[in-house]
């Protein structure tokens, strides 16, 4: 029997009852649509992970306080991460290029009659490049071409300088939206503004900013920020000592855990910490890599996707089950017509090969409508994980090729099934 001529008798036998062939065809539809849907998902998940840790270069460390929670309250383990501690760790770790160091709080800001309640950063004189280096925001309409700079940051005045910072001097950057607020459009330079009581002269303005990320222009308020020295912030606006955190530039990326260790020396000296009977250390401190945070968290992220791909096969195994059923059905009612078919010289191939092509064209048909579903369903599973689903071209024929495959596995049995007939007893069955 030639192939054309198989192909012809199974569309025949398939299109011979249209709405069971639908009905049968909907498992492996669903399948293929929630494996190429969920497939999206995780690598949103997984996209969402490395976006949200730009913030962290890989070659950098973050070094913060251990904390733990008592009466109520985060409070830390051990000794405090100071300021001082982050100022001595270019000269005592040879891989630390420079060291970045912060602190936040919240503070009344107050000039004239205009007064403001918001969050304030203590940094060193290098914030505004790591501002840039996150790259999570930028002044509005700036274009994707054009390299961003620290001054590209800065509307009026200037940053605060590194001598600034040493000498703990009570300067300040405004924000835009903070300097609208306190003078309505006047001008800031010069001007003095009171931060908890304690006077500041304000020595800039920050450009009007904008979330680089549209969906997260809403969330996100860059432009109520007020900047000042790290040294002033700690002296000025903390009743006891803040812990800092510390963000430790590495000169050579492929040496990360010697210059943890280094680090590591460094602060164990500091803060007085000994190693213990079993040769641990119990420290007070712990540091971040990129790797470290993007490893967990990617693992974590692949695990869910492997979970709800899993979940998605389920719906192909279902379909590929009711395939096999309508298929031993469709035998049983065609019995009579393989008998007149074995009768007149078809081979066992031949009619192995009518129901396995019958089988696979079934699963080739869902497989196709399940891929248009699976990528116009991506914009809705996209909406219900906050915007983050990405198609995997890789996942299409991936899925289309598990459904094929589920064609035919289960529609082996069935046509094994019609070629055993015999053909005697085939012809006489009514």
């Amino acid at each position: 029997m030639s192939p054309l001529n198989t192909l012809r008798t199974a569309l025949r036998g398939i299109g011979s009852n249209a709405l069971r062939t639908a009905l049968t065809a909907l498992g492996i539809i669903i399948g293929v649509a929630s494996v190429i849907a969920t497939l999206a998902l995780g690598n949103g998940a997984r996209a969402a992970v490395d976006a949200n840790f730009r913030f962290l270069g890989s070659d950098q460390i973050q070094i913060d306080s251990d904390l733990q929670l008592k009466n109520g309250q985060m409070q830390v383990v051990g000794k405090t991460l100071t300021y001082e501690d982050g100022l001595g760790l270019p000269d005592a770790a040879p891989l630390v290029d420079r060291a970045e160091m912060s602190v936040r709080g919240s503070a009344k800001l107050r000039h004239g009659r205009e007064t403001k309640d918001l969050g304030f950063q203590g940094t060193d004189a290098g914030a505004l490049l790591s501002v840039i280096a996150a790259g999570q925001v930028q002044p509005i309409g700036w274009t994707a071409d054009k390299p961003l700079t620290p001054q590209a940051f800065i509307g009026q005045g200037r940053f605060f300088t590194f001598a600034e910072v040493v000498d703990a001097d009570p300067v300040c950057v405004l924000g835009y939206q903070t300097a609208q607020d306190l003078f309505e459009g006047d001008n800031a330079i010069g001007e003095t503004v009171w931060v908890n009581r304690k006077s500041c002269e304000v020595i800039g303005v920050v450009t009007q900013l904008e979330a680089v990320n549209l969906q997260d222009r809403v969330n996100t308020r860059p432009n109520d920020a007020l900047y000042m020295p790290i040294s002033f912030a700690i002296q000025n606006l903390f009743d006891k000592e803040p812990w800092v955190t510390v963000i430790a530039h590495v000169s050579d990326e492929s040496k990360m855990e010697t210059a943890k260790a280094q680090i590591a020396t460094q602060l164990r000296e500091r803060h007085g910490i000994t190693q213990g009977p079993d040769g641990k250390y119990a420290d007070d401190f712990h540091m971040t890599t990129k790797q470290d945070v993007l490893g967990a968290q990617q693992q974590s992220a692949a695990t869910f996707s492997l979970l709800l791909t899993a979940l998605a096969t389920v719906s192909l195994v279902v379909g590929g089950i009711g395939i096999m059923n309508v298929m031993l059905v469709s035998v049983t009612e065609r019995t009579r017509e393989i008998g007149v078919r074995m009768a007149v010289g078809a081979r066992g191939r031949d009619v192995i090969a009518q129901f396995l092509l019958e089988s696979v064209l079934l699963s080739a048909g869902g497989g196709l409508l399940g891929i248009a579903i699976g990528v116009l369903a991506i914009p809705v599973a996209a909406s219900l994980n906050h915007g983050m689903a990405v198609l995997d071209p890789a996942s299409i024929p991936l899925a289309f090729g598990v459904a094929l495959a589920t064609g035919l596995v289960f529609g082996l049995y069935p046509a094994l099934r019609a070629a055993r007939l015999d053909p005697i007893e085939a012809l006489r069955y009514e």
